[in-house]
C-alpha cells in the first residue's frame, strides 16, 4: 500500500533506489541543512543500510514519488505505540524541484497516515535554526514550535541551535477541516 498525496505518493524503499539514496546521504548540501550528521557512505554500505532498514519495526521511511521519479524522503521515527508518538523527518533531493509544494504535500500525507492509520497521538520533529524552508514547511502543515535547544549541533566549525516542534492529532484534523471547507 502506498500512502497518496494530492500529488506524490509515499512508497516503500526498494532495491532501485540505492543510488537516488547514496546521491542523498553524501550531499554536502543535505549534511548542512540536517540536525544529524553522517560519514560519507558507499554503494555496498547503502546497500547493507536499505536491508537492514526493511527489519527495522520502529523506523520507517519512504520514498516521496511524483511522476514516477524519486523526490525525496519521508520518516517516522522510534515509533512508540504506547505513548502513541513518533519522530518525523523530511529530506527533499537536491535536484527535487523547489517551491512547488512537494515537501508540503509529502508532510501532509505522511501526518494523515500517522494519525488517521497508524492512529498516533503526536508527532514531533528537530530542524537546524538557519533552515527557514523546513521551519516554513513545518509551520505551514500545522506544527507548533515548542522550544530550542541552544547551540546543540556542530556543523562547519561552529555550534547552532537547534529548534523542536510537534503537532498533536487534534491540530491535523483542525487544519484538514479547514482544507475541506475550502
Amino acid at each position: 500500500m502506498n500512502i497518496v498525496g494530492t500529488s506524490l505518493i509515499l512508497r516503500a524503499i526498494e532495491d532501485s533506489d540505492k543510488t537516488f539514496l547514496l546521491e542523498m546521504v553524501n550531499d554536502p548540501q543535505i549534511e548542512h541543512l540536517i540536525g544529524g550528521w553522517s560519514w560519507p557512505v558507499s554503494l555496498a554500505e547503502q546497500e547493507t543500510w536499505i536491508i537492514k532498514e526493511r527489519l527495522n519495526s520502529s523506523t520507517k521511511r519512504f520514498v516521496i514519488e511524483t511522476d514516477g521519479n524519486p523526490m525525496g524522503l519521508v520518516i517516522l521515527a522510534n515509533i512508540d505505540w504506547k505513548n502513541r508518538c513518533a519522530f518525523t523527518g523530511i529530506k527533499l533531493h537536491p535536484a527535487a524541484p523547489r517551491n512547488m509544494g512537494i515537501g508540503t504535500d509529502a508532510m501532509f500525507a505522511l501526518q494523515k497516515y500517522a494519525f488517521t492509520e497508524l492512529q498516533l497521538h503526536r508527532l514531533e520533529t528537530t530542524w537546524l535554526e538557519y533552515n527557514q524552508a523546513s521551519e516554513k514547511l513545518h509551520i505551514k502543515c500545522g506544527w507548533t514550535i515548542e522550544g530550542l535547544a541552544r547551540l546543540a549541533v556542530f556543523k562547519q566549525g561552529k555550534y547552532h541551535n537547534l529548534v523542536y516542534g510537534s503537532i498533536l492529532e487534534d491540530d491535523f484534523f483542525r487544519i484538514e477541516a479547514v482544507k475541506q471547507d475550502v
